[in-house]
């Protein structure tokens, strides 16, 4: 429709830069790689010093104790079916779902063959990783040590209590004032985990409990965060871009009921398909219904929704972000 969705979230922080950047730091060459694929709150980009603490995630996978319920027998009974992928890999090199099979399985797109489930069990295990994506966005899996750099590998693996305690900082730091689930939920946590966690942060004074008025739940900010005198600038976002991601959360910060529309029939549709919130300020002001005709290099806006209360600024200030977009993907105007 736009863009790939792992593209926005720099492009609203940053505006215009070179997605093979991004490119080369996910599925470039080793020596470049800065960021490697698993499953954060999603399957998502991580920095590439997460990597050790998610390694007991990739035991449990392994253990068959966490991951999708349709994979855990390839931690058991069918594990010998991965096993052979896995040894595929280890002698051919680096290989998708489409080398191991034909087609996609029984039911389209998501119905998933014998091939791609092993490979995503081995993938959830950390048993293999992703080396690259094709064009059609395929993921290539190869072995981690012929991928992730081996000063990353060598780096010695926390147990799991200290790894979670860890993850619970990093996501206290990425949201500034947060809730107990806010911070469980960031990296996926279970409840007892997190809970253990937070509070050995509160007793070392690395997260100070605060209030928010409003909120019935308990809140925590990180000790290094800053307070801003002021916030200026604009941004559209992504359906998942992580401002936005946690519906209940940007309901709760910003009064901002946001829902996707992708599976809702057309003629049920409010606000439009591929509906990205536009954060002004401090505020997040509108929706904006786009899509990328590249065929007539265009950039389309088929709907915009602006929230009661939106600044007198605020079309204006749209305009230019849309130019910025259609610039960004190298359409040549934005159609209103």
């Amino acid at each position: 429709m736009l863009v790939r969705a792992q593209y926005l979230p720099a492009f609203s922080r940053l505006g215009t830069y070179d997605r093979q950047l991004l490119d080369s730091a996910a599925w470039g060459r080793k020596s470049n790689r800065t960021l490697f694929e698993y499953w954060a709150h999603e399957a998502s980009l991580l920095p590439l010093q997460l990597q050790p603490m998610l390694r007991w995630r990739m035991a449990a996978a392994e253990r068959g104790e966490i991951g999708w319920r349709g994979l855990r027998a390839y931690a058991g009974e069918r594990r010998r079916e991965a096993d052979a992928v896995l040894d595929r890999i280890r002698a051919e090199g680096p290989l998708a779902a489409s080398d191991l099979e034909h087609g996609k399985g029984q039911g389209g797109w998501w119905g998933w063959g014998e091939a791609k489930s092993a490979l995503e069990w081995l993938f959830w295990a950390g048993l293999i990783t992703t080396a690259t994506r094709r064009a059609s966005f395929e993921r290539v899996y190869d072995l981690p040590e012929r991928v992730i750099p081996p000063t990353i590998l060598a780096l010695p693996t926390p147990d799991s209590a200290d790894a979670k305690r860890q993850l619970v900082e990093r996501s206290a730091r990425a949201h500034g004032v947060t809730t107990a689930n806010d911070l469980r939920d960031y990296f996926r946590l279970d409840p007892a985990s997190a809970r253990t966690a937070i509070a050995e942060l509160v007793e070392d004074r690395v997260l100070i409990p605060v209030v928010v008025e409003g909120w019935k739940q308990p809140a925590f900010l990180h000790r290094d965060a800053s307070m801003p005198r002021w916030i200026r600038g604009q941004a559209l976002l992504a359906p998942f871009d992580p401002l936005v991601w946690a519906r209940d959360r940007a309901e709760r910060l910003f009064g901002f009921r946001y829902r996707i529309e992708i599976y809702v029939p057309a003629d049920k549709r409010v606000h439009g398909y591929y509906v990205l919130p536009f954060l002004l300020d401090d505020r997040l002001v509108g929706r904006v219904d786009l899509k990328a005709d590249r065929q007539n290099s265009r950039l389309l806006v088929r709907q915009v929704t602006w929230e009661p209360g939106a600044p007198a600024d605020a079309k204006g200030r749209l305009d230019c972000e849309l130019r910025l977009m259609a610039d960004w993907l190298g359409l040549e105007a934005v159609d209103q």
